[in-house]
């Protein structure tokens, strides 16, 4: 999981982040993305792809992510910016953000998937990259968690729709409830199973 900070460190970079987002699938909800920058005696144990753990386990390393992390960025775009420029250049942007949320300024990306984004320092993009590298995994842990939570937060503003349980994604109690209530100001009015009732 540190070969490619490793490689990059060996390489003459001194600050490596790893950037990741969550929530390009849902219905509601913004996506969001994070930035890692980690310690190179960061205890590394349990450190996965967020997809792969529970929430509780997720909760527990993001505690230790955002404590022994060097810095840690956050960036969103919001359901009205993905519904104008689409849901992969808001992610990309979200990306963006959060490597401008750092506190410290990283000479060389990692990033999860095959994009690189709009930043002046070397870039690396990696398919599958929250499963190679600790830095993407802490940030698609950083960013599932963070995420998580807005969610939950939107579920007290919008109790009709279950947010706090499917998290936006597109459930077939999501589903319905979009049928029975309507739109909300949080859904993705270009998705597909919320246009059609707009």
């Amino acid at each position: 999981m540190w070969s490619y900070e490793e490689k990059a460190a060996l390489s003459g970079f001194l600050t490596i982040a790893g950037v990741d987002e969550a929530g390009r699938g849902p219905l509601a909800g913004p996506v969001v993305s994070a930035a890692v920058v980690l310690p190179v005696d960061f205890p590394s144990e349990g450190i996965t792809d967020s997809k792969k753990l529970s929430p509780g386990k997720r909760d527990r390393l993001y505690d230790r992510i955002v404590k022994k992390a060097i810095a840690v960025g956050v960036g969103m775009a919001e359901p009205e910016e993905i519904d104008t420029i689409n849901i992969l250049q808001a992610s990309l942007l979200s990306m963006e953000r959060a490597v401008h949320d750092l506190h410290v300024i990283p000479d060389y990306l990692l990033i999860d998937g095959i994009f690189t984004i709009s930043y002046d320092a070397p870039q690396e993009a990696i398919k599958k990259g929250d499963m190679l590298s600790i830095s993407i995994a802490s940030a698609s842990i950083v960013a599932k968690v963070t995420r998580d939570r807005i969610m939950k937060s939107y579920d007290l503003i919008y109790p009709d729709y279950g947010l706090a349980g499917h998290k936006g994604y597109p459930t077939k109690n999501h589903k319905d409830a979009i049928a029975a209530f309507g739109v909300s100001p949080i859904h993705r009015k270009s998705f597909k199973g919320v246009k059609e009732y707009l």
